[in-house]
């Protein structure tokens, strides 16, 4: 196997002028050779330890070290690029004629791979902290971790290592794919990760910040994980929450409350809800913002949502939070969101269990009953996606396919009898 390195070459005969040492590729394939890169620098302006130039030595005060760095990484990928291409026929040639591959590979046309990878150094992890950068400015952290947790998945299946989006081609993603499924992990899972890296990718493509020879998504299905079954509770159950009675002002009292805040509000979120302020409930309405789309809701309040919202509004002033959750919508603050995210669940285990409902139930399955319970009452498809602030029908078709399978029997057996 043939060894390739960047290096200095620093035998005294061969100094510039300056009194400076070229920067070399030193190949080794049965005997030594020396490919002169153009670059010249001092023993003090080299980086062996990592094949580089320094630029904080003062003898590379006026070049562009960066971009040099670029070219020679360019080079040193392309030598081992050309190693693997040529596979075991690396044996049939000499040192010579290995070094003149080499060159041909690096004097390619203009569109040559080489050419086209020093072009578009970037990675997958320094095109992410951009966008992630950005995600949290905008106070999207659930956003930024979803982008993040693609970023790390993908390294870890790199070995550690930072994955260049020029890497990143149909069977590099296979691979990946291949990766999870045998260590047992969900197509669901696998399709989280990728979906996030292709919106990174996609995303440096359209700001002109990388330009595939071919957009790997394009030409690579993401798999699709199996439907989720959701847990529709029916409208009875609701009422049984209604009726629950627990101690007041204690953890479960302000559950309960909650649930019915957010099932009278059209299925409301638990982080829209956390968000809401005094000021945004007014002439019989409340107002509120999707945090997921940015949408704009309001939601007249009922007799039973208005009965709730007294104690909660008593002594307030109009800046203050509605609920003692206060959680202001910031990345900065959203671990704290995401604790009492996870103190909710685990108080709604209880609450459903005293209610009778059979099975898991989450601040998320409020919602989905929602939808279910308007759509057995007769309400159009159309009228629930308004409701819920979907942007298209087929995603609230998608919501209301997930029925129990005994209300499809009882709905089957009034049809056919």
């Amino acid at each position: 196997m043939a060894l390739i390195k960047l290096a200095l070459d620093t035998r005294k005969n061969v100094k510039n002028r300056d009194g400076l040492f070229p920067i070399v590729l030193r190949v080794f394939h049965k005997k030594q050779s020396l490919i002169r890169l153009g670059h010249h620098t001092s023993i003090n302006g080299w980086d062996d330890r990592n094949s580089r130039l320094k630029k904080s030595a003062l003898v590379n005060r006026n070049i562009n070290c960066d971009e040099i760095n670029q070219e020679l990484d360019g080079k040193l990928y392309a030598a081992k690029e050309l190693v693997r291409e040529l596979g075991s026929s690396i044996d049939k040639l000499d040192i010579q004629g290995f070094v003149d591959h080499i060159k041909e590979k690096w004097d390619y046309n203009p569109t040559s791979e080489v050419r086209h990878r020093i072009d578009n150094r970037i990675s997958i992890s320094e095109w992410g902290k951009v966008v992630i950068d950005r995600k949290k400015s905008a106070d999207s952290p659930a956003t930024a971790k979803w982008c993040q947790d693609g970023i790390d998945a993908l390294v870890k299946f790199n070995k550690g290592k930072d994955v260049m989006l020029y890497d990143i081609t149909v069977s590099f993603l296979k691979d990946f794919e291949a990766y999870h499924l045998g260590r047992g992990n969900s197509k669901n899972t696998i399709s989280i990760y990728l979906r996030a890296i292709r919106s990174i990718y996609n995303n440096a493509i359209q700001e002109d910040r990388f330009i595939p020879i071919k957009n790997a998504f394009e030409h690579y299905r993401i798999p699709s994980g199996s439907r989720t079954k959701k847990r529709v509770v029916g409208k009875e159950k609701i009422t049984a929450i209604k009726e629950l009675h627990y101690e007041f002002g204690s953890p479960l009292w302000h559950t309960r409350n909650y649930v019915l805040i957010m099932f009278y509000c059209r299925g409301m979120n638990f982080i829209d809800l956390v968000k809401i302020k005094v000021k945004d409930i007014s002439n019989g309405r409340l107002y509120y913002g999707r945090s997921k789309t940015g949408n704009p809701f309001s939601v007249k309040i009922t007799e039973g949502l208005q009965i709730i919202l007294d104690y909660y509004l008593k002594g307030k002033k109009p800046s203050e939070f509605l609920l003692p959750t206060n959680y202001d919508g910031s990345s900065k603050h959203y671990q704290k969101y995401k604790s009492q995210r996870r103190r909710m669940n685990e108080r709604l285990k209880i609450i459903a269990k005293d209610a009778g409902i059979e099975g898991n139930f989450t601040t998320y399955y409020i919602r989905h009953s929602w939808a279910t319970i308007a759509k057995y009452m007769g309400i159009s498809t159309e009228i629930i996606s308004e409701g819920l602030g979907h942007s298209s029908i087929r995603t609230t078709e998608i919501y209301l396919k997930d029925f129990d399978d005994h209300i499809l029997d009882e709905a089957n057996e009034m049809i056919v009898s």
